[in-house]
């Protein structure tokens, strides 16, 4: 060791709001060394429970975010006869464990007035249709008290700064329509506004939610080629994100399917090979929009896409699994693993980087069913910080 450096002062510790500037996060470190030690353990709930300054650090500005669970709900004690059961947004926490309720939208649309139960509409309930892209959870559709869309301006909720605000006006508010997102931008496509229109429902906008993009004046819905049918406008659909492409297939369950894929760089497109097809039988997720998997929602079994090979390959999961998987109606993935929401209001977890899939429930908080969950950045909780 040379001289200078024997004789060069120690770093100093990063002055924080969360702890005293001469407590060393781990002792003999200088805690910018700490803090990139501390980020590579893979599991944040090991970190909470070693000591208070590591958890808080945990929700610090300088610590990565942690995926956690969002999830839209709605009232399940209500009589299945009402109107319109209340409506919400909650985040599981996977370090403590806890849902924590999202800060309150802004007022327009009133969350009360977006359906889900209808008289009307006995056998099965109104879709309320989120996605999430950037980073963000985005309120993009669904149906008021005059099955018309109740959505104008999307409601984009940002983890980080765990606040909401209101996306610039859709060219043409629709419901039960195709709804995704592909490389940090989301797409609405299809569907039906206040009456039919074969204008609206051959029609596909899309919203850049970079930030770059986001800080452009321009900020605003870009109207993209027309679909070539309007077959996509029967119920609302998951447009997936995968390899730069929009993966559309146009009905649920067991009647004839179409497929249709949006090349997003093209800006174009083409029909769905039979053998990718083939592979919904139910929802529909990518990994990282670069692996496809799917959940078989009558047998519950988990399938992966080999885009080399054009088939679908079953997952192995444990004993006992594909039971708890049978009636998946929504599906995402993130991080390894898939999050299903089941039509007997159940979230399940497949691990599917074990080998069988480990699959568990999340715990849902009483009182209230999941309409839909998306995997997103831990939400700021500025106690903590």
């Amino acid at each position: 060791m040379s001289t200078a450096a024997a004789e060069s002062p120690p770093a100093k510790r990063r002055r924080t709001e969360y702890g005293n500037e001469n407590s060393a996060l781990i002792e003999g470190l200088p805690d910018h060394i700490s803090e990139i030690c501390l980020s590579k353990v893979n599991r944040p709930s090991l970190l909470s429970a070693v000591c208070t300054r590591w958890r808080r650090l945990l929700y610090s500005p300088e610590f990565p975010s942690f995926p956690s669970l969002y999830a839209l709900l709605v009232d399940s004690t209500s009589d299945t006869g009402r109107v319109n059961p209340s409506v919400r947004f909650m985040c599981f926490n996977p370090v403590s464990s806890k849902w924590d309720p999202l800060p309150p939208p802004p007022p327009d649309p009133p969350l009360h007035r977006i359906l889900y139960r209808h008289p009307s509409f006995i056998s099965f309930n109104l879709p309320i249709q989120c996605v999430s892209a950037a980073g963000k959870l985005i309120l993009i559709a669904g149906s008021n008290q005059q099955l018309s869309p109740a959505i104008s301006h999307p409601l984009i909720f940002d983890p980080i700064s765990s606040s909401w605000s209101s996306g610039p006006q859709i060219g043409s508010p629709r419901r039960w329509c195709a709804t995704g997102a592909c490389d940090g931008a989301i797409y609405i496509a299809s569907g039906i506004s206040s009456q039919f229109s074969s204008t609206v429902a051959k029609s596909i906008e899309k919203l850049d939610l970079t930030d770059q993009n986001r800080n452009n004046r321009r900020f605003n819905w870009e109207k993209l080629r027309d679909m070539r049918d309007l077959r996509f406008s029967r119920e609302a659909i998951d447009a997936v994100g995968y390899r730069r492409k929009l993966l559309m297939v146009n009905v649920k369950g067991d009647a004839i399917k179409e497929g249709a894929i949006y090349d997003v760089v093209k800006d174009d497109w083409e029909a769905m090979p039979e053998e990718m097809l083939v592979g919904w039988r139910g929802p529909v997720a990518a990994m990282e929009e670069e692996i496809l998997y799917s959940v078989d929602e009558r047998r519950g079994t988990v399938r992966k896409y080999d885009d080399e090979k054009r088939e679908w390959r079953e997952v192995a999961v444990v004993d006992g699994g594909e039971e708890m998987l049978k009636g998946a109606t929504q599906v995402t993935a993130d991080s390894g693993k898939l999050c299903v929401v089941t039509v007997d209001g159940k979230i399940v977890v497949v691990d599917v980087v074990a080998e069988p899939a480990k699959i568990w429930n999340v715990e849902i908080p009483d009182g209230l069913e999941p309409v839909s969950v998306h995997v997103l950045p831990r939400m700021s909780q500025p106690e903590f910080c």
